[in-house]
């Protein structure tokens, strides 16, 4: 029957192939706009033999021949296609993009006889229409991450996701507690229209598979994909499983459509492992797992929950285990070597996916094979410890494929799937609410717009350890920064040897180009106990105060220093600071312990050891009170004078416009959001302190030296734009009566005072 249905397609595509090439030859010739798009070439496939002929018009001949051969060629698989469900585009090559997806057989461009043969013993039909991904059907993925390296890669491949997808999507991930708090908190601000997000202790997996003896890399986590029917939910039917190393180069709906594919028995959809691992021919003496034939690869995994459920997976990989654990003692290549073994004893729970669905880019592997054949690629797998640095003549290419999505604005894949409906976000919906109740007409509605505006951010941006200190005076040197003060980095953390907390404001190419500058530095990578939470960018202004917060709420720390990334703590403040808490009872008391700042105009200075080098300096013109020259009410109350000579802390009361940088309890009040760039970030703050009667108090020995540095973009459009100006005095004044309405009749002395900033 099959071979019936193809004769009479080739009959019926020749007979159509005779009438239309002379015409389209003709069209093309002519230079007419029709044109059929071929299918896309393999991109690293080489060229044609080349022209043949000195003769510049028999060159341009025999390629415009060239080139409407390729068009009828085209054509003549355009007529033989079968038929398809029509889709909600009119146009013929919007297939790929519209609302339902087309899937290739089993057989299209592998490159590989056993997937043929596969689908020739009837995983596919050429005379069936292909099925298709219903336009609203949720799509499943489950993915394992633990771990402050597996979270940016988890980024990378949701990325890669969402931008090709055209379905609601329900990720599930299974975490450890470190991987949990940094994807929750980013799915959190990301807000992308529908898609859901479960997470799953991983912790509470660990003795279900802690028993392995496991060499590979990924550790025990590596394992937890083999308890995936036990974790998720137990009316889930069917998943996705990815590794954290994949990225997608095509609508994963086109690889959830291959579960229909499946036949008989087939539970596990897999593409067969690029490598000769499992043949054992890599070294002397090589001895893997049992697996048949060359065996999976386990990085993308077609899962039917469902069926695995009613054939006792669980006991099924568990046996197995047990019975070559005795043999060969642990795996190698973590669930891959159970799942492969499995397989080896059942054939027919597998159905086999094209090697386009996983092309694995470890050393040694025969990938190449496959991305020359295949007319296009859909996953790529880095399935290697040197990850983008793997051994191969290619390597650029996926590289290039890959820093795609790495860089990638993700606030661009925060699109609508119109005419879907989906779960109810309560966040978004106030957040709309909030929105659509602003004048768009006021002069001053984008600042107060970015007082509202959920930024995407991504806390733990690289490893980070702490342990905390028994006797609960720790401290955390709290500050943020954009891409323009990086070089100050290295230098705080020479000065300051505790825990830091820094928000760092980057676009997503910028936070790659932070990774490698970080990466490269010694004195960054000697730290562990500093964490980088990048808030990506968005919007027209700098959300200093938002990420001030974002700081702030990091900090693991009893109390916290508020200072700026342009300054230079002293050697040795952090020590001092935590003998002033126990100095000053801060545990028991509402202190706000002030750090005396100065400043220098030098970029090369001989930073003071001791109080008396700086009182020298300071004498000298070396050094100067900060911003005395353009803005001495900001830190007027300090009273510099009487610190020359104090020797013990002293109290100071609060004045308009003061600004000090101050160390207080983790528990302290939040920058207010509607400032943003410059003007009253920090003097807001500080009102706010005075008004939960915090008492400032100067300590004596301290201070903090501001590094010159180019003006930033913001105090540039402070003095230049008279509107920024305006809307800048507007919302001080909105923050005083608030303070008022909170504070009552305490709050007074605000709403009096001569506030000229």
């Amino acid at each position: 029957m099959l071979g019936m249905c193809r004769g009479r397609r080739k009959f019926v595509a020749a007979s159509l192939a005779l009438i239309f090439i002379p015409a389209l030859t003709w069209l093309y010739l002519s230079s007419a706009n029709i044109t059929v798009k071929p299918l896309p070439l393999s991109p690293l496939d080489p060229q044609s033999s080349a022209v043949v002929g000195a003769a510049a018009e028999h060159q341009s001949l025999e390629l415009r021949l060239r080139d409407v051969e390729e068009h009828n060629n085209a054509l003549r698989r355009e007529i033989s296609r079968t038929p398809r469900v029509p889709t909600h585009s009119s146009h013929p090559s919007s297939s790929r993009h519209g609302n339902q997806l087309h899937t290739h057989s089993t057989e299209e461009g592998t490159g590989d006889s056993e997937a043929k043969k596969g689908a020739a013993a009837g995983n596919s039909s050429d005379c069936v229409p292909q099925p298709v991904v219903k336009k609203c059907e949720t799509i499943h993925i489950a993915i394992v991450c633990a771990g402050y390296n597996a979270s940016r890669d988890v980024v990378t491949l949701v990325k890669s996701v969402l931008f090709h997808r055209r379905n609601p999507l329900h990720f599930h991930i299974i975490t450890d507690s470190i991987a949990r708090k940094i994807l929750a908190d980013l799915f959190h601000t990301w807000m992308v229209p529908a898609v859901h997000v479960n997470f799953y202790d991983a912790d509470e997996l660990k003795s279900e598979v802690s028993w392995i003896p496991n060499k590979h890399y990924s550790g025990i986590h590596g394992l937890m994909k083999l308890v995936l029917t036990k974790t998720l939910p137990s009316d889930l039917e069917k998943v996705i499983v990815l590794d954290t190393d994949i990225t997608f180069a095509t609508d994963i709906a086109e690889l959830w459509v291959v579960f229909h594919k499946f036949k008989g028995q087939q539970v596990l959809g897999l593409v067969e492992n690029q490598s000769d691992w499992y043949l054992g021919n890599l070294w002397k003496n090589h001895r893997p797992w049992p697996a048949l034939g060359r065996g999976f690869n386990t990085g993308v995994i077609l899962l039917l929950l469902d069926r695995l459920r009613k054939l006792k997976w669980e006991q099924m990989w568990r046996l197995t285990a047990e019975r070559e654990l005795m043999s060969m003692l642990s795996t190698s290549l973590a669930d891959q070597d159970i799942f492969n073994a499995v397989i080896k004893q059942n054939p027919f729970l597998v159905h086999q996916l094209p090697c386009y669905w996983n092309v694995q880019l470890s050393d040694h592997t025969r990938s190449e094979k496959c991305y020359k054949d295949v007319s296009d690629l859909k996953v790529i797998h880095w399935n290697s410890p040197k990850k983008l640095r793997v051994k191969n003549k290619h390597v650029e290419f996926f590289r290039n494929l890959y820093l795609t999505f790495l860089e990638y604005d993700g606030n661009l894949l925060r699109r609508e799937l119109f005419g879907c409906p989906s779960e109810t976000d309560h966040n978004s919906e106030n957040l709309q609410k909030t929105l659509s109740e602003l004048d768009e007409d006021d002069p001053c509605y984008e600042f107060r717009r970015e007082r509202f505006t959920v930024h995407r951010t991504h806390v733990y941006f690289l490893h980070y350890e702490y342990e905390p200190t028994v006797d609960n005076t720790d401290v955390t040197l709290v500050a943020q920064l954009s891409m323009d003060r990086l070089q100050m980095l290295e230098a705080i953390c020479k000065h300051w040897e505790g825990p830091i907390s820094l928000a760092l404001y980057l676009s997503d190419a910028e936070a790659q180009q932070f990774l490698r500058y970080a990466q490269g530095s010694e004195v960054l990578m000697s730290r562990s106990n500093v964490g980088y939470h990048i808030v990506y960018k968005e919007g027209q202004f700098y959300p200093v105060n938002l990420l001030r917060n974002v700081a702030m709420g990091q900090v693991n720390t009893p109390y916290m220093f508020l200072s700026d990334i342009d300054f230079l703590p002293m050697y040795g403040l952090y020590e001092y600071l935590r003998k002033s808490v126990v100095q000053l009872d801060m545990g028991n008391t509402k202190k706000a312990l002030v750090v005396p700042a100065f400043e220098t105009l030098r970029y090369r200075l001989s930073f003071p050891k001791s109080k008396a080098e700086l009182l020298s300096q300071l004498d000298m013109g070396t050094l100067f009170t900060f911003r005395y020259h353009v803005w001495t009410k900001g830190h007027a109350p300090t009273d510099f004078a009487k610190w020359r000579t104090a020797t013990t802390p002293y109290r100071v009361q609060w004045e308009a416009d003061f600004e000090p940088y101050v160390m207080v309890r983790r528990e302290s009040p939040e920058y207010d959001r509607r400032f943003v760039g410059f003007g009253w970030n920090k003097v807001a703050h500080i009102m706010e302190l005075d008004a939960q009667e915090y008492e400032f108090v100067v300590l004596p020995n301290a201070y903090m030296i501001h590094m010159p540095h180019a003006p930033s973009f913001d105090i540039t459009k402070f003095r230049s734009n008279k509107q920024y100006r305006a809307c800048l005095k507007t919302l001080k004044e909105e923050f005083q009566q608030n303070m008022s309405r909170r504070y009552g009749f305490a709050a007074l002395k605000y709403m009096t005072v001569d506030n000229n900033s």
